[in-house]
């Protein structure tokens, strides 16, 4: 005797040899999606990268995702992550060149759409750093000052007016005493192409954030003439701004925003998975790697400290003669 078994009944025998997770009726998560506003090769890129490694090798999730929405200096991607309301499983990752460039351009993701968004948390920030070509001529920040007075050299930035490395650039300028609206630049997309440009002596020299580089300096192929920060940086075998005599200290930051419209629950578990990973081995080791500093401010202190920067940076814009 053969005996048929209804449709149904197949399905559901097939779910359970086939599919895992079919048994419980519950389908696997959803990964974690990191949106990065700028093109790989570039300080966001290379934060997010590091966070979504460090977040996979400590068993915190499991699946992690990458992926660039480029585009009006990081406004598209703000845009998009304002328009996903609710969704837990994106993130955006973002810095002071997403504040900054937000006051220069004042289109989407302009004033005010940061604060749309739900902060999650600082969780890094490094100085920059005064870079050349591993055979410029210049080997000390004073020589490249008494060209750069002299106005014969160009300088190169991986971030749009307002961003980091052109802030740094234009406050240096500032305090060597040139105008920074009269100061010779190149903008190049993300660190990848600033990189070119300096190795192919497209321009003398440029203001960069230092783990994207790292590898380069290592290597020689990018001497570090100076750093921004209030200390000099381990590994990094150059002095302060200071301690060159200009009178500076300038320090860049990242962190995460989620859409807007989280659960409050839903909001206070993404928190408390950045505050596991800060405590993880993974996440100590990829700070001493890259130099960074361990600047964590969750939630509402991280809203609040968004506003102050928003407002800091439309001063020093506005100072400098570049504000919008």
């Amino acid at each position: 005797m053969t005996r048929r078994w209804p449709r149904g009944v197949c399905a559901a025998i097939a779910c359970l040899l086939l599919v895992p997770g079919c048994a419980t009726g519950s389908p696997p998560p959803e990964p974690l999606r990191l949106m990065v506003p700028t093109p790989a090769g570039g300080g966001y890129d290379f934060t997010a990268r590091s966070t979504a490694v460090a977040l996979r090798d400590s068993g915190l999730v499991e699946d992690v995702e990458v992926f660039h929405l480029t585009g009006a200096a990081g406004g598209v991607a703000l845009t998009r992550l304002l328009h996903e309301g609710g969704n837990d499983r994106l993130l955006l990752q973002m810095g002071l060149g997403l504040v900054g460039s937000a006051q220069v351009s004042g289109g989407s993701g302009g004033s005010g759409a940061i604060a749309d968004a739900t902060p999650l948390a600082r969780l890094i920030d490094e100085p920059e750093a005064v870079v050349v070509a591993g055979d410029s001529p210049h080997t000390s920040l004073s020589e490249l000052l008494a060209d750069w007075r002299r106005g014969t050299l160009a300088a190169g930035v991986g971030s749009h007016p307002g961003g980091p490395d052109h802030l740094a650039l234009m406050l240096t300028a500032e305090a060597a005493g040139l105008e920074p609206v009269e100061v010779v630049h190149e903008r190049y997309d993300g660190g990848g192409e600033l990189l070119a440009a300096v190795l192919s002596h497209r321009v003398d020299f440029a203001m960069t954030g230092i783990s994207e580089f790292r590898h380069a300096i290592a290597a020689g192929e990018l001497r570090v003439l100076a750093v921004t920060g209030a200390e000099p940086v381990d590994g990094i075998d150059a002095p302060t701004l200071r301690q060159e005599g200009l009178d500076l200290e300038v320090v860049n930051w990242r962190g995460l925003l989620a859409p807007p419209g989280l659960e409050e629950g839903r909001r206070e578990e993404l928190i408390g998975l950045l505050e596991r990973l800060r405590r993880t081995d993974q996440w100590q080791r990829t700070l001493r790697d890259n130099g960074w500093s361990d600047s964590y401010l969750p939630g509402e202190g991280f809203a609040a400290f968004l506003a102050e920067e928003e407002r800091r940076v439309g001063e020093v814009l506005d100072g400098l003669g570049l504000g919008r």
